[in-house]
This record gives C-alpha cells, structure tokens and sequence, in this order.
C-alpha cells in the first residue's frame, strides 16, 4: 500500500461539479490500494474576493484578522470535498492547518512553516479514512495565531506533509498537464517536460513560472520527495520534479537540453538609488534596512563611481507589492547615507533562460542576446547564475520577448498545449 499526497488548486476545485471530479479522482486512487492525503486550496478566485471585501471595509486590514478571513476560504473547500467523497461512500474527514499540526513562523500573510505535527492526519489514514487538510494555512506555537503562508502556499503544505509522513509522491494537480517549456498561455506551442530537475524547478519558480510555488520546491528539494505535476482534468502523466533526470532522459526528449524552460515576471519593480557615496558599508546599511523589514530582493546593480564626484548609482528589483514600503524605509535613511534621489519604475518584466544543459553548452548567451535584439527588445539589467540567464525590459516587450527566446531555442512542439481551466494553478 502506497501513501499518496495530492494536493489541488483553485481552479480544480471551482464549483460543485470541479469537486464532485476532484472527489472521483481521490476515491479511485483509494480503491487503487493506496492511503490519502488531500491537500486543497480554496474554490476558484475566492482568495482574492475576501481581499477585495477586507479592502473595501478598511485599508489597512489587520494581518491578525487578514489571516482569520482568509483561511475560511480553503475550510470551505475541503468541507465540500469530503462531504463529496462520504457521497462516493467513503469516508472523508476533514481538518485545518493547525489540526494537522503545521507549525509556522508568526508573520502573517508569509509566514513560513518550521514543523509539521500530522498525528491527527496518521491517525485518520491508519483507520482508513481518507485525510482533507487545508493549505495555505498554520498556527503559529508561540502565540496560537492563525496563520497563512502567502501565494502558494498550498503547493508548500503538500510537500511539507508528504514529508512529515514520509509519502511516496507528492501529486501537485493543476489545470495544465505538467511543466512546460514557456507558459502555455504566451507560447501555445510550448513543450511539456517529462522531468525537471529540483534545480531547474526551483531557478523557474524564482523567475516567474507559476505552476509550482519557489518554497514548494525547496522543501521538496530538502527532503528528497518526488513531485508528480498533472492535470485534474486529464488522465495523462504529467512532469515529474525530481533529483536528477533518468539517464537518457533530458526531459524534453532529446539529448541533454540546452534550455528546459522559459520563465517570465511581470510583479517586480525597479528601484534606482541615485549620487549614492562609494564607501565601504553604505551598500551593507541601504540592504540591512531593506532586510530588516523582511523584504526580499531579486536584481542587483551598481555602476562604476565617477571619478570626479565620488557618487554611483545602484538599481534593485523587488515585488511590486513591497515598492511603496521600500522607498518610504530608504527616504528614512537618505539623511544618513547621502544619496541624491530615489527612482521607482513598476513597468518592467523580468525574462529568464534556465536550463541544466547551459553548463556545457557555451554560446547560450550570445543566442538569447541576439534573438531579443533581433525583436527590437532593448535590455536594462542582465542576473546569472550557473543554469540561469535573466534580464529585465520593458513590460511591454515580455511577451514578445518570451516568443523569441522559445523559438530561437527550438523549444516549440508540434501541437498547442491544452489549457483546461483559465487561472495556471
């Protein structure tokens, strides 16, 4: 008997008849043999309804009672769904993230999960009953808050708990059938990937792929679980997420891609300090301010200092979301540094190359360069690591650049990549 973790979107579980197939889907895996575990987000674009009525009651809603409202969206969801299997005729019982023991750090809206407990959940599954458990949520252990883990944050749940329970997969359903070269719904002739290596899924997740969340993959990444990524609304295998791809494998049939994928971004923003002084600690005092408030930064660059004036200028990108408190902390300290001025630009788009193969493939550079100059996309900041390339443009221009990119890799299949939902997740 084999214990399975699958965990399913927003978009799976929309609506009754979403549930009712999802609830299907869990029972024959159950009749398969196997012990199961469900982890569920909440129905549809629910999420972000509660958002727009905490908006519309307060600006500024608190992150205590944020927490609270949002999490009554996934309690929704797997209520439905195990009413929907005791109807199969199985048993179903349902629990919140902190009656399945996730234990989290205290920020609300991002907090991160330290611990999983899941006696509740194994008891369950010993007594054969199929588990419901929550994403997106935990309770903190020191104040016994209500927590949520941000965008994502039910990939993160699943992995955790199939790693806590020492599962054999970790099924992440979505509404695509698996990870693809580009985003199906920009380059319709993407490819889909038989596997991925941790590595590669993590530079994609860091870059803007949003078929599975960054923390997912590092936890997966951690514990060594297997990702399977896969449809709902198919029956096809999808991509498996894994250490290292099979031997003859390069996940895009053909000998050791160059490139496994195409990822874009359009939720940084830029932010240029301008007649910043270049001496030793003024880059460590503008960062540790940023780092204090738990802000997290993407792109850095500094310019060569002029001679004459002594002053240079250093650009960061960041998530949009975090602009406005950014550049409010760094007018607090401009008095102490000494920069000139503040440059804050929300148009822009990240692109990004990530491929394994890059490695041993000299001249990657050289073809990206040339097929986004090629399209007349003009390049304003350039990030690499060892099996990424990433550069920053116009917002505008993502899209087409994206297109350019796929085709001057040869990453296009011969059919279009079916999309059954409508929201990537």
């Amino acid at each position: 008997m084999g214990l399975i973790v699958q965990k399913y979107g927003g978009s799976s579980v929309a609506d009754a008849e979403g549930l009712k197939r999802v609830a299907a889907r869990i029972v024959a895996t159950k009749k398969a043999g196997n012990q199961v575990v469900v982890v569920v987000s909440a129905m549809g674009d629910t999420t972000d309804e509660l958002i727009d009525l905490a908006n519309q009651v307060t600006p500024f809603p608190n992150g205590r009672e944020l927490d609270m409202l949002l999490t009554a969206g996934e309690r929704i969801s797997m209520a439905l769904l195990a009413m929907a299997i005791s109807n199969l005729g199985h048993e179903a019982r349902s629990f919140t993230g902190s009656q399945a023991g996730v234990l989290t750090t205290s920020a609300h809206g991002k907090a991160r999960i330290i611990d999983v407990k899941p006696s509740r959940i194994s008891e369950a599954i010993s007594e054969g009953a199929i588990a419901i458990v929550a994403g997106f949520q935990g309770i903190n252990q020191d104040t016994k808050d209500v927590t949520t883990l941000g965008r994502g944050g039910s990939d993160t749940t699943a992995v955790a708990l199939a790693a806590a329970l020492e599962a054999d997969v970790c099924e992440i359903y979505t509404d695509v059938d698996g990870v693809y070269s580009a985003d199906p719904r920009v380059v319709p002739t993407a490819r889909k990937l038989k596997t991925v290596t941790y590595e590669e899924m993590l530079e994609l997740a860091a870059s803007g792929a949003k078929v599975l969340h960054l923390r997912c993959v590092e936890y997966a990444r951690r514990y060594d679980m297997p990702i399977h990524v896969r449809s709902s609304f198919s029956n096809q295998e999808g991509t498996w997420v894994v250490k290292d791809h099979p031997e003859g494998d390069s996940g895009a049939n053909m000998e050791q891609a160059i490139i496994a994928g195409i990822a874009h971004d359009k939720s940084e923003a830029k932010v240029t300090i301008v007649g910043v002084p270049d001496r030793t600690g003024v880059a460590a005092r503008i960062f540790q301010t940023i780092a204090d408030a738990d802000i997290n930064i993407d792109m850095i660059v500094q310019n060569v200092s002029a001679a004459a004036t002594g002053l240079t200028d250093i650009s960061f990108t960041l998530p949009k979301s975090e602009g406005a408190e950014t550049t409010a902390l760094l007018k607090g300290i401009q008095g102490e540094v000494g920069f000139a001025s503040l440059q804050y630009d929300d148009q822009i788009g990240k692109l990004s190359l990530v491929g394994a193969g890059m490695r041993s493939h000299p001249g990657v550079t050289a073809t990206f360069f040339a097929c986004l100059s090629e399209a007349g996309i003009n390049i304003e900041m350039i990030s690499t690591s060892e099996i990424r390339i990433s550069v920053i443009c116009r917002v505008e221009d993502l899209e087409k650049g994206v297109k350019a990119a796929h085709s001057a890799f040869d990453l296009d299949a011969e059919g279009e990549a079916v999309i059954y939902g409508g929201s990537g997740r």
